[in-house]
């Protein structure tokens, strides 16, 4: 099928940058994040290929992207990546539908925590087990051999500060962060690995952040300055700008949205 073209942004003078015509699936599309993802990938002329465990907000981000860029195809899809086979069935299917898969962008979040390290409940390193680490290997997995066929595939882990400086109350969601990136590590070691005489095709990479920001947290707290905290809209250009360099560059790296910890 033909893939429409977004107009030309200021990275894109001809309107024919690395995203135009490609293919991005994106996990954990329904959130704040998720929606500018898909906002941005559209607007580069990507087809994006959206999924989230909330149909209803699923609904509205691709709504939202399809109206903003009209003719851009954006679509949604319930699946549950806790479940390997139905998260490989996805892939097949996008890949199956549209010819190729060219990136993979990681946006199941959440969290928990607590004010000290001994009343940590052990309950919540199950769901963050679950919710950041197993979509993860689900999707990596899944996904790991289109994106080698691609050419110019990319897999893109949002990770946290905090799973480089663990504090007593997050224990759980720094171990599960940290976890989440050796295993993104692990792939951009295959995708070097799998290298032929071409070079590097597919590359593996991690965007670190503190938090997040959006508008609707800045309305209910104007006063709050977010010191740190990465706008969502500036994580977006950052995911889209993965596909702007080689894959030598990126592969096995993290690229901090925010200062060292």
């Amino acid at each position: 099928m033909t893939t429409p073209t977004s107009s030309p942004t200021p990275n894109e003078p001809n309107g024919r940058g690395p995203l135009d015509g490609a293919v991005v699936a994106v996990a954990g599309a329904a959130g704040p994040a998720g929606r500018a993802a898909l906002l941005r990938l559209a607007e580069a002329g990507a087809t994006v290929v959206a999924c989230d465990a909330d149909p209803g907000r699923l609904a509205e981000a691709v709504d939202a992207a399809r109206y903003a860029h009209g003719g851009a195809t954006v679509t949604g899809e319930t699946v549950d990546l806790l479940d390997p086979e139905a998260t490989r069935a996805w892939a097949d299917r996008t890949e199956k539908e549209f010819g190729r898969i060219d990136g993979l962008v990681h946006l199941v979040g959440g969290w928990r925590g607590g004010k000290t390290f001994a009343d940590a409940p052990l309950a919540h390193w199950d769901t963050l087990h679950n919710l950041l680490i197993k979509t993860v290997q689900h999707t990596s997995l899944a996904f790991h051999d289109a994106l080698q066929r691609s050419g110019n595939g990319r897999y893109v882990l949002i990770s946290a500060a905090g799973a480089s400086q663990p504090t007593a109350g997050n224990a759980a969601y720094a171990a599960a962060k940290a976890a989440a990136e050796a295993w993104t590590l692990a792939l951009a070691d295959s995708f070097k690995k799998l290298a032929g005489e071409s070079g590097l095709s597919a590359a593996a990479t991690i965007l670190v952040i503190k938090a997040l920001v959006h508008d609707a947290m800045r309305e209910e707290r104007p006063n709050a300055k977010f010191a740190g905290f990465t706008d969502v809209r500036e994580l977006a250009e950052a995911i889209a700008g993965v596909w702007d360099r080689p894959a030598q560059e990126v592969n096995g790296t993290r690229l901090w949205l925010t200062e060292k910890p």
